[in-house]
């Protein structure tokens, strides 16, 4: 096949594609420039996206043989991504840019002007098993748990499944970090970012406000009604937050106070305790079927509503135009505008079976 393999000046993705070209398919590397004024240099594991990406990219693509490009994507990436992260904060929802940017950029923007240039598919260095079966994409955890990037990918139709390859979905990362210094790949020890990238300090509450200004608002205990502090605006809050609330007085009973609310028009943020926090009903909108068929009637599954934790036995079915997810055990710190994914557990691994945004809890 003719693979367009979107090298991101990382291990995973440099490995990936070294596995296409050993394949035996026409690889081309391309990189995508999502930043209008990118960082010289990483730190560490801050951010990525860097011109230091972009060269470690390109000496990967060099090493690999391959064609090389650089695409900007950063006028788009803006829009679709950030943009709609700031708003999402604005709104008192809790997005994941990652899965936006998988969703809009690596899958949408850039697989259409792969396919509209001629090639099968798109390659990337993502933790998950894809295979097609009579036509039908099946998406499953990776073999690394740890590692494993079905949930970012669950947002993505049957089309866009059916161009995609995940070539690194059957390995563990040390063994894909050894194969790396085998390959003579200089990103073998590369540090992973673990940042949102167009955050590179980690300070999303600083962003926030640097984009949308103080919006002062009242803190307000969810039992009593009683105001306990004033903030700067909502967005720099999400459902579950501990920490940094704010609040001089302890809470009668000692214990810590959680974020529990967040009403964007009147500035309020309530607060409680944990047990307050408790879902055990979610309902989901913008429903994505992988098989291209809603559930059938309640189906027994396993969610997940956040990147790395957050799982639970539920019972789920499409509702009309959405999800309607029965938990099993309760969950807490679900919020407003995380993806929910659906997985059923199987001897091959969990399988997708579909995702949504969450749009309200009980």
């Amino acid at each position: 096949m003719r693979v367009l393999a979107a090298m991101s000046g990382g291990v995973d993705s440099a490995v990936a594609a070294s596995r296409a070209v050993e394949a035996g398919h026409e690889v081309v590397g391309v990189h995508l420039a999502l930043s209008a004024k990118p960082g010289t240099l990483r730190t560490g594991a801050r951010g990525c996206c860097t011109i230091e990406d972009s060269r470690d990219a390109r000496r990967a693509a060099d090493l690999l043989g391959i064609p090389f490009y650089v695409w900007d994507f950063a006028e788009r990436f803006t829009e679709e991504v950030i943009e709609s992260f700031v708003g999402e904060y604005a709104a008192g929802r809790t997005p994941n840019p990652c899965l936006t940017c998988n969703e809009k950029i690596k899958f949408e923007a850039l697989l259409d002007k792969a396919m509209a240039l001629g090639f099968d598919a798109v390659c990337t260095g993502h933790y998950a098993r894809l295979s097609i079966v009579d036509g039908v994409p099946e998406l499953r955890r990776s073999r690394d748990e740890g590692k494993d990037q079905s949930y970012v990918l669950a947002s993505l139709t049957a089309e866009q499944l059916r161009h995609s390859m995940f070539p690194l979905g059957d390995s563990l990362k040390s063994e894909v970090r050894v194969e790396a210094a085998e390959r003579d790949l200089a990103v073998a020890k590369k540090p992973d970012s673990h940042d949102i990238c167009f955050i590179p300090d980690g300070d999303t509450r600083k962003f926030l406000e640097g984009k949308l200004g103080q919006t002062p608002g009242k803190l307000v205990d969810a039992d009593t009604g009683a105001v306990l502090g004033e903030h700067t605006g909502v967005h720099g809050f999400t459902i579950g937050q501990r920490k940094g609330l704010g609040i001089d007085a302890p809470a009668p009973d000692g214990r810590p106070r959680y974020v529990l609310s967040l009403e964007p028009v009147s500035g309020t943020v309530k607060v409680g305790a944990a047990e307050r926090l408790s879902v055990t009903e979610i309902d989901a909108k913008r429903p994505i079927w992988p098989s291209e068929q809603p559930l059938s009637g309640p189906v027994e599954c396993v969610i997940q509503v956040r990147a790395h934790g957050g799982t639970a036995d539920a019972v789920a079915e499409a509702d009309g135009d959405g999800i309607r997810v029965q938990l099993r055990q309760p969950l807490r710190g679900v919020a407003p505008g995380q993806a929910i994914v659906l997985y059923r557990p199987d001897a091959a691994g969990d399988l997708v079976l579909g995702s949504g945004i969450i749009a309200a809890t009980r």
